[in-house]
């Protein structure tokens, strides 16, 4: 692992050299590839340097205890060595996620679908929620947020929301959000004070791009009609909603929220190719060894994965057993608490496989 960490440590001073150069500046396209590699490797160099220094000085401190002929140079040294020693076990762990290798979706951005699913009403009522909630968290993390389609209800509801996020390593952080987002609280309709359980499917999709995903135009059925909304009344005599339906795996996917066809298309096309590489994606994982497919079901749609009890302004996320009392905070978009946990469990499932597997 040393020489590897030399070896990326080499390669990042070569870039910054490169990056620098007055040749590399006149290509855009060769400047924005280096700017790319540099930056993929710099979190990992900083980390080792700052390890190395923390070790370097341990052994400094180590010595000066060992060499000290005054009482109070010894005590100086001790108190040094023990907060290195506290230290540097936690980083040299950090070091060991960074040198994990990459998903390659990390760094894409993600179509985010929200479902209101058992609950009737209710259930409507927190998909839009949990949409604004999303929208809230990308604003914070200075993310751009789309509505691409939404299918709303009378009640002020959502049936169903689709949504384009996109910004810096977006998917890296949303990828634990795919599941069952369970909600617990007494409905303005529930005239007894019961409290009822609703719940709402997320599912957080890569966006895959052409080269990515392949889709043979035969492959394809595309339908074209009238755009309506809620009832089913007709908002638009010209025909600009389109359906797209992939023969081959019987995906449908249908747009309308622009009033031209041509951008209707374009958004199924997109919504289309993620769904397609979430299926292929979903085989290879199902094809792994058993002791990774404990991470996969991370993502399974079927998992209740947090619950939202608003009686007691609790949010629980079940995958890492964190409860937080702030539930009214949570829904203005402080994600934070949990996602940093999720990606820290997981990342450390996957640094226990990478061990037993080596």
């Amino acid at each position: 692992m040393l020489e590897k960490l030399a070896q990326i440590e080499r390669n990042y001073e070569e870039l910054t050299a490169q990056i620098s150069s007055p040749e590399i500046m006149l290509d855009m396209s060769a400047y924005a590839k280096t700017m790319k590699q540099h930056r993929s490797l710099e979190e990992i160099v900083v980390k080792y340097r700052e390890v190395k220094r923390m070790q370097e000085e341990l052994a400094d401190a180590r010595e000066l205890f060992d060499t000290a002929d005054a009482e109070d140079m010894r005590e100086m040294a001790q108190m040094e060595i023990a907060e290195i020693e506290e230290k540097l076990p936690p980083a040299e762990e950090e070091l060991k996620v960074l040198l994990l290798p990459k998903d390659p979706n990390d760094e894409k951005n993600v179509i985010l679908e929200i479902r209101a699913g058992t609950g009737g009403d209710e259930a409507t009522l927190f998909a839009a929620e949990i949409l604004r909630m999303y929208a809230r968290y990308a604003e914070r993390q200075g993310w751009k947020m789309e509505i691409m389609d939404a299918a709303d209800t009378g009640v002020g509801g959502l049936k169903e929301a689709f949504a384009m996020i996109e910004g810096d390593k977006v998917f890296s952080k949303m990828r634990y959000e795919s599941g069952v987002h369970r909600v617990q609280r007494v409905p303005q309709t529930e005239t007894a004070g019961r409290i009822h359980t609703s719940a709402v499917t997320v599912a957080v999709l890569p966006e895959a791009e052409e080269v990515d995903v392949k889709i043979d135009p035969k492959d394809l059925r595309i339908d074209y009609f009238c755009s309506s909304g809620p009832g089913g009344q007709s908002v638009n005599t010209t025909y600009s909603a389109v359906r797209l339906t992939h023969l081959p795996t019987n995906v449908v996917v249908s747009m309308q929220d622009e009033k031209s066809q041509i951008k209707n298309k374009d958004k199924a096309m997109r919504i289309l190719r993620a769904r397609l590489q979430e299926m292929e994606e979903q085989k290879q994982h199902d094809a792994q060894a058993s002791e990774r497919k404990s991470m996969v079901g991370s993502g399974d749609r079927s998992e209740k994965i947090r619950t939202y009890n608003f009686k007691e302004n609790r949010v629980t996320d079940h995958r890492v057993g964190l409860t937080v009392h702030q539930l009214n905070l949570v829904m203005e978009g402080a994600l934070d608490e949990f996602i940093e946990a999720l990606v820290t469990y997981y990342q450390t499932e996957k640094l226990k496989a990478e061990m037993v597997a080596a």
